[in-house]
């Protein structure tokens, strides 16, 4: 299911960035699929008082060459459908059905983002994190624990990895990278001024640059050399952000075991040496 597009996961991904126009088409497909696939672009502009342009500009916006190839995604997902668990919580649910909820929610975030991973865009990632001489993770907030999470992974690779949560210590370690090093930048709005600060720092030192961040366009993504994408949905009671580390920490996942395989005796190596180190802990 690599690369093939997905309209309703496009639209909502990219729904906080429309315009109201925008809104307004994204609105009436989401609503009314069944009706948009029988429809032709002039019928659809006609029903929601638009011009045919604007129809055909909004397709562009959310990743398909036009009205038609629009059309076609979005017939397969309701041929196939992919089931719509979006997590709405009322108070009158027991905690057994706010549990199942919040299961299924983080499934279904998984699902949209295998959707729409690039598995161009992930290959290139892993070569590029291979030949790295040094890999530098960068987040802030609960981006930053991500970033975290991924250093405590990939210290199991064998490769010189780093990562720090203080802005100003990102700031003077991305000032030392080389155009032989890699820097990892995970952001969910893809707009975090610290993180683009320390994006700027580290494109200026020449190192190639990787960003995780949200299905759609940001500083972060048309900035970074290889973009990788993470789809979420916002709920009452849970933002868009915390949704996505889900997907966030199951993109790393595939990053570090794709890494893995590829390094395969040297990365055994240095999984029997963190194994050895860690088994002094135990009793």
């Amino acid at each position: 299911m690599l690369n093939q597009q997905y309209c309703i996961a496009s639209i909502r991904s990219h729904y906080s960035q429309f315009s109201d126009t925008e809104k307004k088409i994204a609105d009436y497909i989401l609503g009314n699929p069944d009706k948009i696939i029988h429809s032709t672009i002039n019928q659809l502009a006609e029903d929601l008082g638009v011009a045919d342009s604007t129809v055909f500009r909004f397709c562009k916006r959310i990743g398909f060459k036009g009205y038609q190839a629009m059309k076609i995604a979005l017939a397969s997902e309701i041929v196939t459908p992919i089931k719509d668990i979006h997590e709405t919580i009322t108070e009158e649910d027991t905690v057994q059905t706010i549990t199942e909820k919040v299961f299924r929610s983080n499934m279904k975030t998984i699902e949209d983002t295998l959707h729409i991973t690039n598995e161009s865009a992930l290959e290139s990632a892993v070569n590029m994190i291979c030949s790295a001489n040094r890999i530098d993770f960068f987040g802030n907030g609960g981006s930053g624990i991500i970033a975290m999470d991924a250093y405590h992974k990939f210290i199991r690779t064998g490769l010189t990895v780093y990562a720090s949560n203080d802005s100003h210590i990102q700031l003077m370690t991305a000032s030392q990278l080389t155009k032989n090093d890699c820097a990892v930048f995970i952001s969910h709005s893809g707009s975090t001024t610290d993180i683009l600060e320390v994006l700027k720092i580290a494109k200026d030192a020449g190192a190639t640059t990787i960003g995780i961040t949200n299905y759609g366009k940001s500083p972060l993504s048309k900035s970074v050399d290889i973009p990788l994408y993470t789809v979420s949905d916002e709920t009452d009671y849970r933002s868009e952000a915390l949704s996505s580390r889900i997907a966030q920490l199951t993109l790393i996942d595939a990053l570090y075991v794709n890494i893995m395989t590829k390094r395969q005796s040297e990365g055994k190596q240095a999984l029997k040496k963190m194994r050895s180190a860690i088994s002094l802990k135990r009793l």
